[in-house]
């Protein structure tokens, strides 16, 4: 076994035998199907730490010949499927690691350093087909073609890491484009190009040097939608291995809003979450808020009203087909939006063009980027957040009047209200501190209409639940009205217990809130 070509199965045995091991072997259904077809370019892009690398791992042990990974893949999916015969270690793989030849490529150009190692690599197993002299990969790899008709399997990790790392560096990165359309694009020796990253490859100006590859994104996964990351049930089930609360699970690592799968969790944190039999911020440690902070502070056309609004619980409009593909090229808000949903930080509902806030993870790490400045008036609120609810369960109605008026005054420079649902997101935004013992839920289906902001208590915790409804320059005994008339708390299914009912109306006159408490039981 190679390192770059035929890798072999090691890594992939160690997954299988880790703690913690969920079954995504489907997966090779669909590229086995693409094989030596015109949709043979996949591209991938994820997250960090959302399971690329280990979908290489599993396709390396699959793909490679020279070894015998038929007992590796007994009882899991893809062995019952017709294909699975077929194909198994049947092909040459060139597995490369694009990270690890930017970081040893030191003076060299990356792809210099990477033809010279790999063909280095390649002339042990193939050297009596191409001269010694050769260090062209793309004419190494047709030379073997013509004389052997062996064909390549390329599985590309961290394809994009020039463009993340190197993103002042825009020759190098063409020459690299380049490098990798010449390598793959029309070449018989290519039987499946699969190649991962965080960013898509659509756009890079007006360079289109990889349009032959089918990409599949966080804001369409389409057909790997179920290989994203855990789906819920996946998760559901490692809940009553680990005996861990899927409620507590739900809120701190769900979210991410796909089109048939409209629940998948952070497998990373998960994971972790599971083994250590607790729950905490995992995924994000593995990096600091710098990163996100950046283009936190990035206020294009009003990027920081949306950032208040997500954390208040909203959705934003965002046009996802604007973005040019790298970490510099900024032209609006939607520009950023969309990196951040690249990158994991926020979620994207396709149907609705909306992007949003996950998690309660995710939620944390756009806390500590506040924290350090900038974001001073919201981080009062947030501070402020607790006093405000222990004021509601008290029923202290004129106390909580007051401090929705201090929260609305200290974000008013960033977010208007002129409507209820404005209203909702710098009323869900003063509750913030709630998220600890609740699962908020705006716009809630509930009896005969939508409740505006719901906190549902989590399972581990005693806390009535709190049923919230906004009038915008309206009566707040309407808003009142309203929750018992439309019967909101029969909706509550599964909880039984003391229910808060919370009516507030915002006077645009006065710029006064009022509010009114009842508490029932269900």
């Amino acid at each position: 076994m190679g390192i770059y070509l035929n890798p072999g199965n090691k890594s992939y045995w160690e997954a299988v035998h880790s703690k913690i091991y969920v079954d995504k072997t489907g997966l090779i259904a669909y590229t086995n199907e693409f094989l030596n077809t015109r949709e043979k370019y996949i591209c991938v892009s994820r997250p960090r730490r959302f399971g690329k690398s280990m979908t290489l791992d599993m396709l390396a042990a699959y793909y490679s010949c020279g070894c015998d990974s038929g007992e590796l893949f007994k009882g899991f999916r893809i062995e019952s499927h017709a294909s699975f015969e077929e194909h198994l270690n049947k092909y040459d793989v060139l597995f490369l690691n694009m990270q690890r030849f930017l970081s040893r490529a030191k003076d060299q150009r990356v792809t210099d350093y990477l033809e010279k190692t790999v063909i280095a690599e390649i002339r042990k197993v193939y050297g009596d087909f191409f001269s010694e002299e050769e260090s062209d990969l793309s004419v190494v790899l047709e030379q073997i073609y013509v004389e052997t008709d062996r064909q390549f399997i390329f599985l590309i990790d961290e394809w994009d890491c020039v463009m993340r790392e190197k993103q002042e560096a825009e020759g190098l990165q063409r020459q690299y484009l380049d490098f990798l359309r010449n390598l793959l694009k029309d070449q018989p020796y290519v039987a499946l190009a699969y190649m991962t990253g965080i960013l898509p490859v659509k756009k890079y100006g007006s360079h289109s040097a990889l349009n032959m590859f089918a990409e599949y994104s966080m804001t369409d996964q389409d057909i790997f939608e179920e290989y994203t990351g855990f789906t819920e049930d996946e998760v559901k089930e490692l809940c009553e291995r680990f005996s861990m609360d899927f409620g507590e699970t739900e809120s701190w690592y769900d979210g991410y809003k796909l089109i048939r799968f409209q629940h998948i969790y952070n497998p990373k944190s998960v994971s972790e979450a599971m083994r250590r039999h607790r729950f905490s911020n995992y995924w994000t440690s593995t990096e600091t808020y710098d990163a996100l902070k950046i283009y936190m502070d990035m206020d294009f056309g009003g990027l920081r009203a949306d950032v208040v609004q997500m954390l208040g619980g909203g959705h934003v409009r965002v046009n996802t087909r604007s973005f040019q593909n790298d970490m510099q090229t900024f032209r609006t808000k939607d520009d950023v939006l969309t990196l951040l949903i690249h990158l994991g930080y926020l979620a994207y509902d396709f149907e609705n063009r909306e992007a949003f806030i996950p998690n309660k993870e995710i939620i944390e790490e756009f806390e500590n980027a506040m924290s350090v400045g900038g974001w001073q008036t919201v981080m009062d609120v947030l501070q402020a957040s607790e006093k405000l609810l222990e004021d509601t369960l008290s029923g202290r109605e004129e106390c909580v009047a007051r401090g929705l008026d201090r929260a609305h005054t200290q974000v008013a420079s960033i977010l208007t209200y002129n409507d209820e649902n404005s209203l909702g997101c710098a009323v869900s935004l003063a509750y913030y501190s709630a998220r600890k013992d609740y699962k908020m839920v705006r716009e809630m289906p509930a009896g005969r209409g939508f409740a505006d902001v719901v906190f549902l208590p989590l399972p581990s915790r005693i806390k009535p639940a709190v049923i919230v409804e906004l009038k915008y320059d309206r009566s707040v005994r309407s808003a009142i009205s309203q929750i018992r008339e439309k019967q909101y708390p029969q909706a509550l299914e599964g909880y039984s217990g003391e229910i808060v009912l919370v009516g507030v109306n915002y006077d645009k006159d006065s710029k006064e809130h009022s509010c009114v408490i009842e508490k029932i039981r269900k």
